[in-house]
């Protein structure tokens, strides 16, 4: 049996900002089912569920050379059963945060999140056959095992980097090389990208193999405009997209526990019972079509858009209702708000995150708004699809390799290209005269709940890929 390690800096349900999170708090227990001994090792953060749910130290160590001296504890909880186990590193000083990013030490506290992390797998007595590192937050242990002095137990185990936001590198100034464990000086061009060291381009260099959370991802890595084209294409022959999937068991319309209605038969029923206990919450009409967003409110998921699409529809047409969830660049949040103001019949919104709130308007929604201008893989179209919502997306990235547009033979969703409000528009009104037709609106949800986004192909994907 392989034994896979996975390094993260998030894991639902323990710490979550984002899709990472969602990822590796699913794929390590399907991995298990499928047969591979996985475990996650992330921080412990100062966060409601590590408040709730105690853990017990089960190594003590130190990272130290001649420049530091840090002290670390490896944690295990105590009763807590994910499909997987849990491994936390303790540095509180560094890691025990109320926020998992937006430190000015975040380079630091990663920094040695790494190290504490491989410096305990280095004294365990049997070693894994792989290490599958997440974002860049991970992405310098694939050359700290194979260069420095310290981990040479390490050296020759198989690394797998995957990519989950390539917009995100975690660059820092060379000065901190004096934080690493030594390696020889020959080997710091492995670390450095235009002229600071840098975790992405590290891992995709010194990782065996490469992936990205979809196939269309990949293709507009390697082939559009970014800091990294080169990279990609050099070392294009260990990388593969692998779109994810979402763990069924938690988004499940038959057993959800956040909902108030849960599926029995009928699907119309369904939703429109869920739909009226969201509307009547926020003072909304139920016998319109509901469209939502959520996610962060920031340009890379489209959040202009959002509000300037909402904007010009309801301009023309008030006969569609829309609520948005999230956070995120305080001034589109703001833009919600007053449009929230302008709109009190049509828009409702809730800035922030509420994991219930959002089962439950995947569930009451008839369409879910993703005008990403970038979207590596994207759930939100998924965690819709499953629960009878219809997706209206930007073909990029994920997006693209998942949602077929309901114009085309057995399409399911709705598709535009030009990342302008105009388009989004446009791609609303489609959607409020699909809703009109009940009978091709009904058709269409009909082929959605049907699609498969299980983890089952993608785990397979990944199992390939280790015994490769």
């Amino acid at each position: 049996m392989y034994q896979a390690v996975h390094l993260s800096a998030e894991c639902f349900p323990i710490a979550k900002v984002g899709g990472l999170g969602d990822v590796v708090g699913a794929l390590p227990k399907y991995l298990n089912i499928a047969g591979i001994s996985t475990c996650v090792i992330l921080p412990k953060y100062n966060q409601k569920w590590n408040a709730t749910h105690p853990a017990e130290a089960i190594h003590q160590g130190i990272c130290t050379n001649e420049n530091f001296y840090v002290e670390y504890k490896i944690l295990r909880y105590v009763d807590v059963h994910l499909g997987f186990d849990v491994y936390l590193v303790d540095i509180p000083n560094l890691l025990f945060r109320d926020n998992i990013y937006g430190y000015d030490d975040d380079s630091i506290r990663f920094l040695f999140f790494q190290q504490a992390a491989i410096n305990w797998i280095n004294n365990w007595a049997g070693k894994p056959e792989i290490i599958h590192c997440h974002d860049y937050h991970t992405g310098l242990i694939p050359f700290m095992i194979n260069n420095c002095y310290d981990f040479g137990n390490l050296a020759g185990i198989k690394t797998v980097f995957t990519i989950h936001n390539g917009l995100y590198s975690g660059a820092f100034p060379t000065y901190l090389l004096s934080y690493f464990p030594h390696f020889p000086k020959e080997s710091v061009g492995l670390l450095e990208w235009d002229q600071t060291i840098n975790p992405l381009a590290t891992g995709i260099k010194c990782s065996n193999r490469v992936t990205t959370v979809s196939a269309g991802y990949l293709d507009e890595l390697k082939y559009q405009d970014n800091a990294y084209n080169w990279l990609y294409n050099e070392y294009g022959f260990k990388c593969k997209g692998i779109v994810n999937g979402i763990d069924t068991e938690v988004w499940n319309p038959k057993t959800d526990n956040y909902l108030i209605h849960l599926l029995k038969n009928d699907w119309a029923s369904f939703k429109q019972k869920n739909k009226e206990e969201i509307c009547k919450s926020v003072g909304l009409d139920a016998n319109k079509p509901l469209t939502i967003f959520i996610g962060r409110l920031n340009t890379e998921k489209g959040g202009e858009l959002v509000y300037q699409g909402i904007h010009d529809f309801l301009a023309g047409n008030q006969q569609m209702n829309f609520y948005v969830l999230g956070s995120g660049a305080h001034q589109i949040e703001d833009a919600i708000k007053r449009l929230s103001g302008y709109h009190p019949n049509n828009v409702a919104n809730y800035i922030g995150y509420n994991e219930e709130l959002a089962h439950r308007l995947y569930t009451a929604a008839d369409f879910l708004m993703m005008p990403s201008l970038v979207e590596p893989c994207g759930l939100n179209q998924m965690y819709a699809l499953r629960y009878g919502t219809i997706p209206i997306v930007r073909a990029v990235g994920g997006l693209k390799d998942t949602v077929v547009d309901f114009g085309d033979f057995g399409g399911y969703g709705i598709r535009f290209n030009a990342p302008e409000a105009y388009d989004l528009v446009t791609s609303l009104y489609r959607a409020f005269d699909l809703y009109a037709d009940s009978d091709k609106f009904d058709h269409v949800r009909e082929l959605a709940v049907k699609l498969d986004f299980s983890w089952t192909k993608a785990v397979n994907n990944y199992i390939e890929i280790y015994k490769s």
